[in-house]
């Protein structure tokens, strides 16, 4: 019996590591150049990437009992009863120079400015897992087909996380995709699933860059990174500011409450558009999700005239109500008297014509 239970443990551990080791969607792995070239970031101490200031959860006995406590008793709202409902979105035959976002769910957006087409963190996938066999999508369908995307100047990404780099949307666009923009480290996935290096950038904190005639900076955000047991925070997260002639925007990427947007206010605002995390948060992780009153401060920091909130309104990663970021951030932005943007999914807008959605289409889906 013993031996039967050795024989069997071992397959078990060894099954483990094949899948750990072989199954793409984990991504890659960094050899020891490149872990040499990432030694010269500030970010980067004893083989990690690590944050500005202290980052860390509540991982007391009392928490993980207190949200033990929480999920076994759910919330009949953690999901929308039926799919949310979309604006069919349409690419344009030929560009044209007016700058115009479009939010397709959670974090992933569309940015046109200038001529240039900017997918940032397209995860167009069923479920942010390597296993999507449960936390389906909330809409099940995306306001477009993959395939009919038109050719795309870059895809820039925040950080390595499931619900923003997803592997199978990867597979679906790298033929359409003609550059790669990530934080240090995110390369090795890409190159693992096929994308050539000579289409991918890697940049640290504070970098700036010109791309296709905007000037890019690669900023700080307060997050962490893996996609599996043996990577954590081997990738560096990061923030993006985008700014044209006419036109400057700034994307939070994940993260928690911190000096960094001041920072960056400072240094790159004011910004006509921000797009701000706003969703999967909780009082216990606040350090890496900020909470939507200080979703709403971070866009004061970073000097911002109109705000999207995203991370919300496709997945359940969290214990809140799913309509609750959206309703939370509204309400604080009211009460500052800051601008605040909520398209539907696939809608567009132009920011030339300052027509600022504020429809609450959300309260029009019944919840269970």
């Amino acid at each position: 019996m013993m031996f039967t239970l050795l024989i069997f443990l071992a397959l078990f551990l060894l099954a483990v590591y094949a899948v750990l080791n072989l199954y793409p969607a984990f991504g890659g792995k960094h050899t020891d150049e490149r872990k040499s070239i990432y030694a010269k970031s500030r970010q980067y101490r004893n083989g990690k990437f690590v944050n500005q200031i202290e980052t860390s959860w509540d991982t007391s006995f009392s928490s993980m009992i207190s949200m033990m406590k929480d999920f076994i008793k759910g919330n009949p709202e953690r999901r929308p009863a039926a799919p949310l409902p979309m604006d069919t979105f349409t690419p344009l035959a030929e560009k044209d120079s007016a700058t115009k976002i479009t939010w397709f769910g959670h974090s992933a957006f569309l940015l046109e400015i200038e001529g240039k087409t900017i997918l940032f963190d397209p995860m167009f996938g069923k479920a942010p897992t390597p296993f999507p066999l449960r936390n389906q999508r909330y809409s099940r369908e995306l306001p477009f087909k993959i395939e009919e995307l038109p050719v795309v100047d870059a895809v820039v990404l925040s950080h390595d996380h499931y619900d923003h780099l997803d592997y199978g949307t990867i597979i679906k666009l790298k033929g359409k995709v003609k550059n790669f923009i990530a934080p240090l480290g995110v390369g090795a996935h890409l190159q693992r699933w096929g994308i050539s290096p000579d289409i991918i950038q890697e940049h640290d904190w504070w970098d700036e860059f010109s791309f296709e005639g905007l000037q890019l900076a690669c900023n700080p955000a307060r997050h962490f990174s893996g996609r599996s047991l043996t990577d954590r925070n081997a990738t560096l997260w990061c923030s993006w500011v985008i700014k044209g002639q006419g036109a400057n925007i700034f994307y939070s990427g994940d993260g928690g409450y911190g000096p960094h947007f001041k920072e960056i206010g400072e240094k790159y605002g004011p910004f006509d558009l921000t797009v701000m995390e706003c969703g999967q948060y909780d009082a216990r992780w606040a350090a890496i999700h900020m909470l939507p009153e200080e979703t709403v401060q971070a866009h004061q920091d970073v000097q911002g005239k109109v705000m999207i909130p995203v991370h919300w309104g496709a997945f359940t990663l969290s214990l809140h109500a799913w309509h609750d970021p959206i309703e939370r951030a509204v309400r604080s932005a009211e009460e500052a008297g800051v601008r605040i943007a909520t398209p539907r999914i696939g809608e567009t807008i132009a920011l030339a014509e300052y027509k600022i959605p504020k429809s609450a289409w959300w309260k029009r889906t019944d919840s269970y």
